[in-house]
């Protein structure tokens, strides 16, 4: 997964990673050749009094010196460039596939998931793709052209770059196929760590209400210091490595100067070419060092690249039509045939052979008790999942066969949790059209009966809101939140247990306003309430899952039993209260 990722969000940079390729490769070779102009220096320079000689060859490497700079500091600027696109790529890549999901996929994958493969684990695998075009090149040419390089100089002491790479490589091999499985808890213990900080956060109010902070604090604890044991085994490993790396390097360093004494002593060897030997050598660990950076590195980004990757090959179970239609009936109309809908490994539908009519013009309401399939039966229309038999239709083609923004253009949903979005009154209205001037934004504002305390704010449409309209009352939220409903002017809207923050007297005056601004709208609304829908032209009984009732208020009161008793149970409830 992780080579399928580099190739195919690397693909649009590969001139940038060409160039890098070019400098690192003659940066590299600039740097093999010092060693031998420092021994030219010392061996025909220095020995023999030739200072002409020692002033030539000390300027090459300077110049050599000078032009590997050069190449280091330009590889690694593209090298970061091309990373940090890589990683902008992936993000977006990632982003517009979670949009695509259904609720289902979301479900499967949870949001404090989603989160950390967005951020997190796109970082770990960007490291990578920067510590490639830095290292990755530069590695493998400095210890093949090394071992070349020392070949040359002296082949009497080959055998201890063999011993010392063989050694360190099986050490390095060792420790790093200990890291892999820690890296890959460790992501699911990040996962762990978010999703429990974002509950706490969201549920603070909850927390404070039941004084159950010492339990969360408990909890919190619990996640953190799972987390903090696996990444300090991991820790442990890695930080294993480079004194590994450190103790071959000085031990080759001593054995070279031990055994290359006495070939210098026995003629065999120049002091120069021996100095050159050692950093030869020097440069061969040192580029397995850089290999081991990288090794680090890889099992934590391959982990990292296969989570993104779960999300990059997970389609959406709500999938868009080829050609979908984009013409509809004008007149707005909702009608569900026969429809059952199941869950992914649920025992039993959530929904039955459900069978009703909506029209324009008309308000249709749903009510049941809790679990009844409400909420699911609502989400069917705007396609945040696809029934399991049957068909829905908005104004009159089956919602699998519209295009989606041709779907979503006839709907106006206010869902059950009304959400809102940092930023101001007015750029959450403007969400569902965003070329509405500031009346159309105050006339919606006078439906929802939010003009009143819009206009008792200093900044009015432009006071802040903050994310999740957590700094406006649950009320305001609802009304905000139909307010923009309006805003959009679709033919349908989808009220969602919409009204259930607001008084009565609110309620009220909101569903009169509504009647009067929505006549011609085909309107469906789901409501616990039944002084909120008694008025409704025709109210859909739902009742584990099926229709057991349809008709007008004063009918289902005489014949349908489910409907009696929800009614005489609010009855009962108003007169207690």
């Amino acid at each position: 997964m992780l080579v399928k990722l580099l190739l195919s969000h690397l693909r649009p940079y590969r001139p940038w990673l060409l160039l890098v390729v070019v400098l690192q490769l003659i940066g590299t070779m600039a740097n093999l050749f010092l060693p031998s102009l420092n021994a030219t220096i010392v061996d025909e320079g220095v020995a023999t009094g030739n200072t002409t000689l020692v002033w030539q060859t000390g300027l090459i490497m300077l110049a050599v010196s000078f032009a590997q700079i050069l190449c280091q500091i330009g590889s690694v600027f593209f090298g970061a460039r091309t990373a940090m696109a890589f990683g902008r790529d992936v993000r977006t890549s990632v982003f517009n596939r979670v949009l695509s999901f259904s609720a289902r996929e979301l479900n499967e994958f949870g949001a404090p998931s989603l989160i950390t493969r967005n951020t997190n684990d796109v970082v770990q695998v960007q490291m990578l793709v920067l510590m490639s075009c830095t290292m990755l090149v530069a590695a493998p040419i400095t210890m093949v052209g090394g071992v070349i390089m020392a070949l040359r100089t002296d082949v009497g002491l080959s055998w201890l770059i063999v011993v010392a790479v063989v050694v360190l490589a099986a050490a390095i091999g060792g420790i790093v196929s200990q890291m892999g499985p820690q890296f890959r808890l460790m992501q699911g213990r990040i996962d762990v760590v978010n999703r429990v900080l974002r509950e706490q956060i969201t549920g603070i109010r909850v927390v404070r209400a039941f004084v159950r902070e010492p339990q969360e604090v408990e909890r919190f604890d619990k996640a953190n210091a799972d987390l903090t044991h696996t990444a300090k085994i991991a820790g442990r490993w890695m930080a294993l490595m480079f004194p590994t790396v450190m103790l071959m390097m000085n031990v080759s360093s001593v054995a070279v100067l031990w055994f290359g004494a006495r070939r210098v002593v026995d003629g065999q060897l120049g002091v120069g070419d021996m100095m050159a030997y050692l950093t030869y050598l020097v440069q061969i660990l040192m580029s397995v060092m850089m290999a081991t950076f990288m090794l680090v590195i890889l099992p934590r980004a391959t982990v990292c690249a296969n989570r993104i990757g779960e999300v990059l090959e997970t389609d959406s179970s709500v999938v868009p039509p080829q050609q979908g239609v984009t013409t509809v009936d004008p007149e707005p109309s909702v009608e569900f045939d026969d429809v059952t809908f199941s869950y992914p490994g649920a025992d039993e539908p959530v929904l039955r052979n459900v069978t009703f009519t909506a029209r324009g013009g008309q308000t249709t309401a749903i009510i049941g008790s809790t679990g009844a399939g409400k909420s699911t039966l609502l989400g069917l229309i705007p396609r945040l999942f696809d029934v399991t038999s049957g068909s829905v239709r908005v104004n009159g083609v089956d919602v699998r066969e519209l295009e989606p923004d041709t779907l979503w253009d006839q709907l106006g949903l206010v869902p059950q949790k009304a959400y809102l979005f940092t930023g101001t009154v007015a750029s959450n209205l403007r969400y569902g059209n965003p070329d509405a001037d500031d009346e159309e934004l105050w006339a919606a504002l006078r439906i929802a009966q939010a003009e009143d305390f819009v206009r008792e704010k200093d900044d009015q449409l432009e006071t802040e809101i903050a994310q999740g309209g957590t700094n406006v009352s649950g009320g305001q939220r609802q009304r905000l939140a139909i307010a923009r409903a309006l805003v959009a002017k679709p033919g349908t809207y989808l009220f969602d247990d919409s009204f259930s923050a607001l008084d009565v007297a609110t309620d009220a005056r909101l569903r009169a306003a509504l009647a009067a601004e929505t006549r011609t709208a085909c309107m469906i609304v789901v409501a616990q309430r039944v002084s909120t829908i008694r008025h409704a032209d025709q109210i859909i009984v739902l009742e584990d899952g099926e229709v057991v009732g349809h008709g007008t208020h004063d009918q289902l009161l005489v014949d349908c039993p489910t409907y009696i008793e929800i009614v005489e149970s609010q009855l009962a409830a108003e007169a207690t209260a």
